[in-house]
């Protein structure tokens, strides 16, 4: 499995905060915190934006650091991944990512 996808299939190589870290873009910083804040109707503030990806050393952002479902699931069960599981295609907690993102099921399929 490529490194960069995360535990629930999203790529983690093409997100934003990942790029706003890997470049110490502090614009790129606001606008993410600004898009995020508004998509998850919770405060998020442009320091919270540092993650080199969910499965690769280095900073997360508080959610997915500490308050992931997903994250902690796969972790707790020593997954590389959520498609190490035999419950992934029915599985809530990979519904809240893959219901609205078909990518990260076919990535998690791959």
């Amino acid at each position: 499995m490529k490194d960069f996808i995360a535990y629930c299939g999203l790529d983690c190589e093409n997100c934003q905060a990942r790029q706003a870290t890997i470049n110490n873009d502090d614009n790129l910083r606001r606008e993410v915190a600004k898009l995020w804040s508004e998509l998850n109707q919770a405060e998020i503030t442009p320091e919270m934006i540092n993650c080199t990806g969910c499965r690769i050393a280095g900073p997360k952002t508080p959610f997915c650091d500490a308050i992931c479902p997903i994250r902690q699931c796969a972790k707790a069960r020593n997954y590389e991944t959520c498609a190490d599981c035999k419950e992934m295609e029915h599985c809530e907690k990979l519904a809240m990512i893959t219901a609205n993102n078909p990518d990260a099921l076919n990535n998690l399929r791959l």
